[in-house]
C-alpha cells in the first residue's frame, strides 16, 4: 500500500509539470492545440500509470511470494532450532539435577565432617579428653599390631607410676613404657603467632614444654631392673611430630640423650612391627629349643628299638637253627623207616642200603 501511495504521488507530481509546462507554452497556440495535447497526455499518463500499476502489482505479488517463502523457510528453522535447544536445555537439566544431587551429598558430607571436626577440636581443647584420645589412639594401635600377651594398657609400675602402655619384652631390652600426652596448647600458640616476636615466645614455651615432658618420661618410666633403658613418647598428631622434627632438632636430640624415643602413630606402627619380629623370633628361638628335646628324646627311642631289633633278630637266628635241626631229626626218622619197611620175613637179607648224605654241621640233636 505504501508503494502504490507512492506511485500515486509521482504520477501526481508528473501530471502538475506536465500541466505547467502546456500552461507556460505560447499564447498564439490555440486552445484545441492545448485541450489535444492535454489529452494525449492525458491518455499517456494513464496508460503509463496503468503499466506502473501492473508492474506494481506484479512485483509486489512476487515479494510477497518470496516473503511467505521465506517465512516458511525461517519458521522451519526456528521450529528445529527450537527443538534441538530445547533437547539439549532438558539434557542439560538433566544433567545439572544429577550434578546438584552430588552436590548435595557433598553438601552434608561436609557438614558432618566439620560437626566431627569441631568435635575433635572440642577434644583437643580439654587437656584431659586431649589425653583419653591420645590413649584411645595407642590402644587401637597396639591392639592392631601386637598379641594380647606382649602389651598392658595402664600399667603400674613399682613406682606407682601408671603407663599408658607397656610393652612386655624379654630381657634385653625389657619392658618398654609409653607415654600418650602431648603438650598441644605450646603447639596451637606457635601456630597461631602473627608476629615474629610472638612466634619466637611461642617457640621458647613450646621447646620447654617439649623438654619438661622429655624430663617427665624418663623420670617416671625408666627404671633400672624393671624397664628398659629407654621409653616412647606418642604424639598422635602427625603435624606436631613435623614440627618438633622440622624446627626443633634440639629437643629431638635431647630426647635422644635422655633415652625417650619420640614416635607418631606412622613411626610408632613401624616400631610395633618390629617388636612383633622381636617376639616372633625369641618365640621361634625358644620353638627350636624345644624342637630339639623332642629330637633328643626321639633319638633315645631310636636306641632302645635298634637295641630291641638286634635281640629279634638274634631269636630269628635261633629259630633257624631250631628249624635246621628239626629238619636233620625228620631225616633220621624217615631212612630209619625206610629200613625197615626193606626187611623180609622170609629171612633172607635185606638188600644193601645205599649210604645216607652225612648231615650239615653243626650241633646234632636227637
Amino acid at each position: 500500500m505504501e508503494l502504490t501511495e507512492t506511485l500515486a504521488m509521482a504520477l501526481a507530481a508528473i501530471l502538475a509539470v506536465a500541466l505547467a509546462a502546456v500552461v507556460a507554452l505560447p499564447r498564439r497556440r490555440g486552445r484545441a492545440e492545448a485541450d489535444a495535447g492535454m489529452a494525449r497526455l492525458a491518455d499517456s499518463l494513464r496508460a503509463g500509470q496503468g503499466e506502473m500499476e501492473k508492474r506494481l502489482r506484479d512485483d509486489q505479488n512476487a515479494l510477497a511470494k518470496r516473503l511467505h517463502d521465506q517465512e516458511l523457510a525461517l519458521t522451519k528453522t526456528l521450529g528445529a532450532g527450537l527443538d534441538s535447544a530445547t533437547r539439549r536445555t532438558l539434557e542439560t537439566m538433566a544433567r545439572l539435577e544429577g550434578r546438584l544431587a552430588a552436590i548435595d551429598k557433598a553438601q552434608e558430607n561436609i557438614v558432618a565432617l566439620s560437626s566431627q571436626m569441631v568435635s575433635l577440636q572440642d577434644i583437643l581443647a580439654n587437656k584431659q579428653a586431649r589425653g583419653a584420645f591420645g590413649e584411645i589412639q595407642l590402644a587401637d594401635l597396639v591392639r592392631q599390631v601386637l598379641p594380647p600377651s606382649a602389651y598392658r594398657l595402664q600399667a603400674t609400675l613399682s613406682n606407682d607410676r601408671r603407663a599408658d602402655c607397656l610393652l612386655t619384652l624379654p630381657n634385653p631390652p625389657g619392658a618398654i613404657a609409653i607415654d600418650a600426652k602431648f603438650p598441644l596448647e605450646s603447639y596451637h600458640a606457635l601456630r597461631e603467632a602473627g608476629s615474629d616476636d610472638a612466634r619466637k615466645a611461642a617457640e621458647r614455651t613450646f621447646r620447654t614444654a617439649i623438654l619438661t615432658h622429655i624430663r617427665h618420661i624418663a623420670e617416671r618410666y625408666v627404671i633400672v631392673g624393671e624397664t628398659a633403658d629407654a621409653a616412647l613418647m606418642f604424639l598422635p598428631s602427625e603435624a606436631v611430630y613435623a614440627e618438633l622434627h622440622g624446627n626443633f632438632p634440639d629437643a629431638v636430640q635431647e630426647s635422644h640423650r635422655a633415652r625417650v624415643f619420640i614416635v607418631s602413630p606412622t613411626t610408632l606402627w613401624a616400631t610395633l612391627n618390629t617388636v612383633r619380629a622381636v617376639l616372633k623370633d625369641v618365640e621361634m628361638r625358644e620353638q627350636a629349643g624345644l624342637i630339639q628335646r623332642h629330637v633328643r628324646s626321639l633319638m633315645d627311642d631310636v636306641g632302645r628299638l635298634d637295641k630291641r631289633a638286634a635281640a629279634l633278630a638274634k631269636h630269628f637266628d635261633q629259630a633257624t637253627e631250631d628249624i635246621r635241626q628239626i629238619q636233620i631229626s625228620t631225616q633220621k626218622v624217615t631212612r630209619g623207616a625206610e629200613r625197615i619197611d626193606a626187611l623180609e620175613l622170609d629171612g633172607e637179607p635185606p638188600p644193601a642200603v645205599p649210604p645216607q648224605p652225612a648231615p650239615p654241621a653243626g650241633p646234632e640233636r636227637a
